[in-house]
């Protein structure tokens, strides 16, 4: 079976590589190699290497800088996800399109179901949604749109390794806690992406079937001060950290921000977990695993 996986150098992407099964020819390509805006190099490249399954990582992903960055976001989260969406179509070919938890306004009180209404409170998630909708539309069931959130990785830029940082430089930090959802180790949302892959084939080529619309992050719930607290606490025992600092808990309100955020993120995972045959595991313990993982990179 023959993947190519898009936004090469991303957390995700580099997830899928570290874990890819055997028997997959993995082709994985970053912005130099595919910039997918380029309606003309996507169609080449799906083309010239005619892949059974096309993974879309590749993401505006700068959430408070696509406020005023608009075309720019739109022209990766849903031009360049047309794009591909049109190239899958033209060459038969799976699209597993990767999307996120904010297609939702976060006012609900239970996890989101993936046929819920969505609703966006920023460009990032309507820009996102604009190229889930795409796809949707172009593709049918010849797609699968996951959607997931507060994905970290030992590579790359991220929340936790944000956290070691300042946790080694300052005496104290304030965390909002009152915006709620899941963390999500990417080796975990790859590990499901490769069984959904393995399990699903290059199935779904029936014209007229509706995409097909997964959640996925750990199991769990948790503030972002939660996360905070327990990045701290794992790192004093792995011996990442050599002191503790107070943490303190501060409303979103305090910690302005130029994009709106939502106050409540946990999604509902129970279709992914079927569709996939994998079970979600807790957050704390993801979060525990990739600390020993960055920590043997960074001996």
């Amino acid at each position: 079976m023959k993947i190519i996986v898009t936004g090469k150098g991303g957390q995700l992407a580099w997830e899928l590589e570290q874990t890819k099964p055997d028997h997959v020819e993995l082709i994985s390509l970053g912005i130099d190699e595919l910039d997918i805006t380029n309606a003309a190099q996507v169609n080449e490249a799906l083309v010239s290497h005619s892949p059974d399954v096309v993974i879309n990582a590749a993401a505006y992903t700068a959430v408070d800088k696509a406020e005023t960055d608009t075309e720019a976001a739109y022209a990766v989260n849903q031009h360049g996800s047309e794009n591909l969406a049109q190239a899958c179509q033209a060459i038969e070919a799976r699209l597993v399109h990767v999307s996120t938890d904010f297609v939702f306004d976060g006012t609900k009180t239970t996890p989101y179901q993936p046929d819920d209404q969505s609703n966006p409170i920023n460009v990032y998630g309507d820009s996102k949604l604009q190229g889930d909708l795409k796809v949707a539309e172009i593709l049918g069931g010849q797609a699968t749109i996951i959607r997931t959130a507060w994905v970290y990785s030992a590579n790359g830029n991220n929340f936790v390794k944000t956290m070691l940082r300042l946790m080694a430089e300052k005496e104290q930090l304030g965390i909002v806690y009152d915006q709620v959802g899941t963390p999500t180790w990417a080796k975990g949302l790859a590990k499901m992406i490769w069984q959904l892959v393995v399990v699903q084939g290059t199935k779904g080529k029936v014209q007229g079937e509706q995409a097909e619309v997964l959640h996925w992050t750990d199991a769990g719930v948790a503030s972002w001060y939660d996360f905070a607290v327990a990045i701290q606490e794992l790192a004093l025992e792995k011996g990442m950290l050599n002191k503790a600092i107070p943490i303190r808990p501060i409303p979103a309100s305090a910690y302005p921000t130029p994009a709106k955020r939502p106050s409540f993120s946990v999604i509902d995972k129970n279709t992914a977990e079927q569709a996939s045959g994998t079970e979600t595991t807790h957050w704390r313990k993801q979060l525990s695993a990739m600390l020993d993982e960055l920590a043997a990179m960074t001996k």
